[in-house]
This record gives C-alpha cells, sequence and structure tokens, in this order.
C-alpha cells in the first residue's frame, strides 16, 4: 500500500538504481567484462581461424592464471599509491584507470599482429590486457563496497552484473560480428576504443571516503603485538611488517581459525568445484571452427543466446538457493556441469549440426549459470566482513586456478585423443566436485530455515 509520503513502497525501492553510484556500477561493469572474452575464446577463435594449432591454442588458456593469483597483488592495489595518480584521483580511482590503460594498450597492441606469424607478440599484448583486467577488477570491488552503504550494495552488485554480461556481450558476439565484417584488427580496435567507458566514468565519479591504512592496521592486535615487540628497529621494518601482517596474515589466520582442519577441506574444494567447466573451456571454441560453424554461427548462438541461458540459470540458481538452501544447490550445480559438458562430446560426434549446438549452448550455459551463483553465495558466507576484500579474492582466484592450469593441456589432448575423448574426460574431473560437494553439504553447512544459510565452525 502506499506510504505516508503518497508513494508506493516499491516506487521508493526502486529508486535506488537511479542513485549515481548504483548506475557507475553499470558502466564499471562493462569494462570488467569487456577484456575478459578478448583473451579467452574470441582470442581462441581468431587464433583458429587464423591456422594456430590447437595445441598451442591450448596454452593461451594459461593467461587466464593472471585472473587466479590477483590475491599476491591485491594488498598492493590496495595500499600502494601510483605516483602523481593517486595524488590526483585517489587510491581506487588511480588503480582502476591505470588497469584501464593497461587494458588499452594491450588491445592495440594485438590488433596490430598476425597470429600465424607473430604468435609470442599475440601472448604477450594477450598477458598485459589480462594482468590491467585483473588489476582494474580488484579496484572496482574495493570502489564498489566503499562507494555507498550496506543497503545500496546489492543494488550495486546487480547493475554491475548487468554491465559485466553486457560487456561479455559487446567481447564476444560484437567481436565476431566485427571480425566477420571487417577484419580481426579493426575488431581489437573497436574494442579497445570502448575501453573508454570505463575511463570516463572513473574521470566522473568521486573517490569513495576511506580509512588511513595506519588507523585500519592499529585495530589489528597482531599488529599491535608487533609494533611492540619491534619497538628500536628501523621505521621502514615495523611499517613493513605491520602491513604485511594485517593485510595478508590477519585474513589466512582469520579463516583457519574459524574452520580449523576442515579449512583445508573447503580450500580444495573451492579449486576443484568449477574444474570441470574451466578444463574444457580452452577447446571449445576451436571444436565450433573445426566443426565448419561460421563466426556468424558462432557469435549469435554462443555469446548472446548463451548469456541470456547463462543470466537465466543464474536467475534459477538464485531462487532455488532461497528455497533449497545452498548445499543441495551445491550438488545439483555440480552435477549438472558434468552433465552439460558430455553434450560437447555427443556434438564432436554429431557433427555441425545447428539443433544440436543450440541444445549444448542452452544446457552448458544454463549450468554454468546456477552453478556460479550458487557458489558466489558459498564464497560469500565464507568470507570474514572483517576481510572482505582479500578473503574473497583469494576464494575467487582459487576457484579458477586449477582449471585454467589443466585447460592449458587441452589443445594437447585433443590432438591426441580427439576432441569427444578429451570432453570426455573433462566431465570425468567433475566427479570429485560432486562428492566434495555432498561432504560440504553434510559437514559444513547449516540450513536452519528455507530463509537462513550459515556455516559452521566444525
Amino acid at each position: 500500500m502506499p506510504t505516508s509520503s503518497g508513494q508506493h513502497p516499491w516506487v521508493d525501492a526502486l529508486r535506488v538504481y537511479l542513485r549515481l553510484p548504483v548506475l557507475a556500477m553499470l558502466f564499471l561493469g562493462f569494462s570488467a567484462g569487456l577484456p575478459f572474452l578478448l583473451v579467452f575464446s574470441t582470442l581462441t577463435t581468431w587464433l583458429r581461424t587464423s591456422g594456430v594449432e590447437v595445441a598451442a591454442i591450448g596454452f593461451f588458456s594459461w593467461i587466464g592464471l593472471l585472473y587466479s593469483i590477483k590475491f599476491f597483488w591485491a594488498p598492493v592495489v590496495d595500499a600502494f599509491r601510483l605516483p602523481l595518480l593517486t595524488r590526483l584521483l585517489g587510491q581506487r580511482r588511480s588503480w582502476m584507470l591505470a588497469g584501464q590503460a593497461l587494458i588499452m594498450g594491450g588491445l592495440l597492441g594485438l590488433s596490430s599482429l598476425d597470429p600465424a606469424s607473430q604468435l609470442g607478440a599475440v601472448a604477450l599484448f594477450a598477458l598485459m590486457v589480462a594482468f590491467g583486467s585483473a588489476t582494474q577488477d580488484i579496484a572496482i570491488d574495493a570502489f564498489r563496497i566503499e562507494s555507498a552503504e550496506d543497503e545500496v550494495q546489492a543494488a550495486m552488485a546487480s547493475t554491475y552484473i548487468i554491465g559485466y554480461r553486457g560487456g561479455l556481450i559487446m567481447a564476444g558476439a560484437g567481436a565476431l560480428y566485427l571480425a566477420s565484417a571487417f577484419s580481426w584488427q579493426v575488431s581489437y580496435q573497436c574494442m579497445a576504443a570502448l575501453t573508454a567507458v570505463g575511463m570516463i566514468t572513473v574521470l566522473l565519479r568521486p573517490e569513495p571516503p576511506r580509512q588511513p591504512l595506519a588507523s585500519r592496521l592499529a585495530k589489528e592486535p597482531r599488529v599491535r603485538a608487533f609494533l611492540r615487540a619491534s619497538r628500536g628497529r628501523p621505521a621502514w621494518v615495523r611499517r613493513t611488517g605491520a602491513w604485511l601482517i594485517g593485510s595478508v596474515v590477519c585474513p589466512f589466520l582469520d579463516f583457519f581459525g574459524r574452520f580449523g582442519l576442515g579449512a583445508l577441506g573447503l580450500l580444495l574444494f573451492i579449486g576443484i568445484y568449477r574444474i570441470s567447466d574451466l578444463a574444457m573451456a580452452s577447446m571449445a571454441y576451436p571444436l565450433y571452427v573445426d566443426l565448419g560453424f561460421s563466426l556468424d554461427t558462432i557469435a549469435t548462438v554462443t555469446k548472446v543466446f548463451g548469456v541470456i541461458m547463462s543470466l537465466l540459470g543464474g536467475l534459477v540458481g538464485g531462487v532455488l538457493v532461497v528455497r533449497y538452501g545452498i548445499g543441495r544447490i551445491l550438488v545439483l550445480g555440480a552435477t549438472a556441469t558434468v552433465l552439460t559438458n558430455l553434450m560437447f562430446a555427443w556434438l564432436a560426434l554429431s557433427g555441425a549440426q545447428h539443433s544440436l549446438l543450440v541444445l549444448t549452448i542452452v544446457g552448458d550455459n544454463l549450468s554454468n549459470g546456477l552453478a556460479s551463483a550458487v557458489f558466489i553465495a558459498f564464497l560469500s558466507s565464507l568470507t570474514s566482513r572483517a576481510y572482505t576484500a582479500t578473503q574473497y579474492a583469494l576464494f575467487s582466484s582459487l576457484m579458477t586456478l586449477p582449471g585454467k592450469f589443466l585447460s592449458g593441456f587441452g589443445g594437447l589432448v585433443v590432438e591426441g585423443m580427439g576432441y569427444p575423448s578429451f570432453f570426455v574426460l573433462a566431465s570425468a574431473l567433475g566427479v570429485p566436485a560432486i562428492l566434495m560437494a555432498l561432504w560440504v553439504w553434510r559437514h559444513h553447512v547449516r540450513e536452519p530455515g528455507k530463509h537462513a544459510v550459515s556455516l559452521d565452525k566444525p
């Protein structure tokens, strides 16, 4: 019913999406999503159409390891001041702009190359794009958390995801359409120009208020104990030690303190839950090319239709988590991933059947979206509010590390065993994730009611 001010409560609630911090995340999400596919599936499609061998293409998936180890330099992004830029823009905006500059430079570098004869240079510029993108992700996450109060964070996350998916569509379908109509070089030049969307947003939005590093570290008991014990030592030693303890050591000790030895099992589970999907990712687009599908078909089915299915899977996953809790849906997501990845083996055996390609993409993206939604909820439930940035960076990095490492060998497996055997093997990698999801559900997830989900310390 209407409020006393005459406004309907739903109208008041929807007004949050008109707030400038929330709208800004739409464009920053686009900026974060844009470079991702340009060093993964879009790049591997370009390499395959240029005649690069699948074995070499498989190793290009290792570029994604930069996203998996970003927690190593997350404390640096959090504390280190960039010369001149930080003084002009602030800590968060300076690092976002620096990451975006690396992305733009790397994409322009890629646009000047011929993969068939300059594969080494392609790898170096792709690494440059991935490093800039991972750095931008760290800064955007911190910027989002610090830019608005807690009650606005859900709306900011929603607009960020919408923008991110828009960036994926542009870097996927948009880049393939441009490559088909003009050339891969023109396509990557256009993608480099779109990096300006994030740059302009950074320049227009203010730096969020932030507690000084020294004040934050002073609240840590372990930091205070170190400073007392290190009296008389050089100032730089005390500052460096305090930073390392507060920014690196404390988040890890907090996690193991809450979960004990069970923390090792949880970290193992985080590392293998998405291993099946990630291990097969490097060979999916070379398969489409080798089966004879056109770039326009690949773009429409996988990059537009596929992204829509992924969003639908995420929505379904969110609803199922509310209805049944995290534990059951973790098991469902792991099982669905294994089953839908087997469809790629079916596609490889059946040849270029358009209807089967659509069916494969529907299954793969629905399961991917569902599994991603429940896993993000699971990782968030593991994260301590005191160390959100560092712990979540660790979890999200570990989530992709094993799968992306194995993905690098995908081309060698395809050359030696063929596409069908490769996808069956990749699906089998997901079986341990199903077993561990059952263990997590039974021993680490407490679901007292349909509207409450929490994790117990064992």
